[in-house]
This record gives structure tokens, C-alpha cells and sequence, in this order.
């Protein structure tokens, strides 16, 4: 399988380009990539437009040998699951019913008991089975982003796009989902991105980092390659050293110049 890549693609909103001629090499399944930049760098347009939801002034992405701009809508949603940056539920549901639901989009609304335990599972493995039958509207926000994060891997789809996921958490709260994240990958051979502003977490869990800025690809490769370049510190304005410990950890200090 050659995984996902990205062909000289563009996207403008209007006249305003936001991204430019953006080559991403082959990601493979079974890794998990952390797409890092700056805020407005164009970290979840890029996502929108692997997923379908927006469509590019030029270039292509590819899903092994298929151009996913053959596809439909609904099959491309079914290969490409995006969790985006802001939940949204009705307020009236219940935790499960939203996971439920997210199960069974698109794969027809008939519940079996089969659902309701992949449900179940689904809620334990992310350490929310005590919500189960909490409202949406009483969650926290940290709460709610542990539920979008069960929505999505409740799916079965080849790639899946995890825009900012831990944002709203707390330190081990990121860990536990970073770590279960990467872990579904490998178990799943599916090819996963995950969108992180913390250079730490990223280098921590990523087989691979991709760093966006202004529009454009200006690094990607392994954690240790792209966080020892001078772009780093160009695209955030700020001086960053690297430091890897004696376990090859890789830690992330930034300064303002």
C-alpha cells in the first residue's frame, strides 16, 4: 500500500490563497503524522480538503492508486474520517446516542446489539464510559473533546484526521488520547494526522511531522529531522531548542527572540 499523499494542491477562499502547491510525501498506514504550524497556517483547510469537504483550485490527493476526487461524497467520508476542530451535537442527545450515531452515518440507521456494544467499547477504550448517558449540553468542553475523539475512531475508515484534539485537555488527558490514537493506527493499519500545537506532544507520538506555514509545506520527516531545522523557528517566530534525553526523548523549548 503506498498510503496518502498530496499532489500540488491549492486552495484559496476567494481571492485569498491560503494554501500553496502542497506536496505531502506518501504517508503509510499504520504511522501517525502530527501536521503542526502556527495558528492560520492552514493546518484545517488542508484537512477539509483530503476529506472533500473543500475542493482545491489544483492539485490531487491519493488513497493508494484511487484519486479521491472520483469518488463520491459518501464514499470518501467512508475511506477519510475527519474529527474537526469544533464538536457539534445537539444538545438534547446523549453521549452514547452521538457515538451511536456517528457508528452507524453511514452504514444505515437499523441498531443491532452488535452496534450497541461496538458503542460500549467504543466509550471505554476513551475512558468515558461513566458518560454514557450524560446530555451533550452538560459537558464540559474538555468532556465533549473526549467524545468527538470516540466518534471518530468508532469508525472504520483507512485514514483519519484529528484536527487539534487535545486542545481542551488536560496533561494526561492529552497523553491517554494521543497514546490511544496512535495506538488504533497500528492496530487498524490505517493511516492517521493528528493537527498539534504542542511541538512536545508531537515529537513525543509522530512517526512524522509535516510543518505548515503561510500556506506552504516548509519541513517534513522524522520528529528529530524537522524540529532541528531553522524553518521551525522561522514559521513561529520565536527561538526553539531541541534537546533529546538520554532515552531519545526530544523536547521542545521556545523563546521569544
Amino acid at each position: 500500500m503506498t498510503g496518502l499523499r498530496v499532489k500540488n494542491l491549492s486552495f484559496s477562499y476567494g481571492a485569498r490563497p491560503v494554501l500553496r502547491d502542497i506536496n505531502v510525501s506518501p504517508l503509510k498506514p499504520g504511522s501517525l503524522t502530527a501536521l503542526i504550524g502556527p495558528n492560520a497556517s492552514g493546518k484545517s483547510t488542508l484537512f477539509r480538503c483530503i476529506a472533500g469537504l473543500l475542493k482545491p483550485s489544483a492539485g490531487e490527493v491519493w488513497l493508494d492508486q484511487t484519486d479521491l476526487s472520483t469518488l463520491r461524497q459518501k464514499p470518501r467520508l467512508q475511506r477519510i474520517c475527519i474529527m474537526p476542530q469544533f464538536f457539534a451535537a445537539n444538545a438534547a442527545l446523549t453521549v452514547f446516542d452521538v457515538v451511536l450515531m456517528a457508528h452507524k452515518n453511514l452504514s444505515g440507521w437499523r441498531v443491532s446489539p452488535e452496534d450497541v456494544a461496538t458503542v460500549a467499547d467504543a466509550l471505554d477504550a476513551g475512558g468515558i464510559s461513566h458518560l454514557a448517558d450524560a446530555y451533550i449540553g452538560e459537558l464540559s468542553g474538555g468532556q465533549a473533546q473526549l467524545v468527538s475523539v470516540a466518534q471518530s475512531l468508532v469508525r472504520r475508515s483507512d485514514v483519519y484526521l484529528f484536527d487539534e484534539p487535545t486542545s481542551a485537555l488536560d496533561l494526561r488527558h492529552q497523553l491517554d488520547v494521543l497514546g490511544q490514537i496512535r495506538s488504533q493506527m497500528i492496530a487498524r493499519d490505517a493511516v492517521g494526522v493528528v493537527a498539534l500545537h504542542d511541538l512536545n506532544l508531537a515529537a513525543r507520538f509522530a512517526d512524522r511531522l509535516v510543518l505548515l506555514g503561510d500556506g506552504f509545506i516548509r519541513a517534513q520527516g522524522p520528529p528529530s529531522e524537522v524540529l532541528s531545522t531553522s524553518e521551525l523557528a522561522s514559521v513561529y517566530g520565536v527561538d526553539i531548542q531541541v534537546a533529546q534525553g538520554p532515552k531519545q526523548e526530544i523536547s521542545v523549548h521556545a523563546y521569544s527572540p
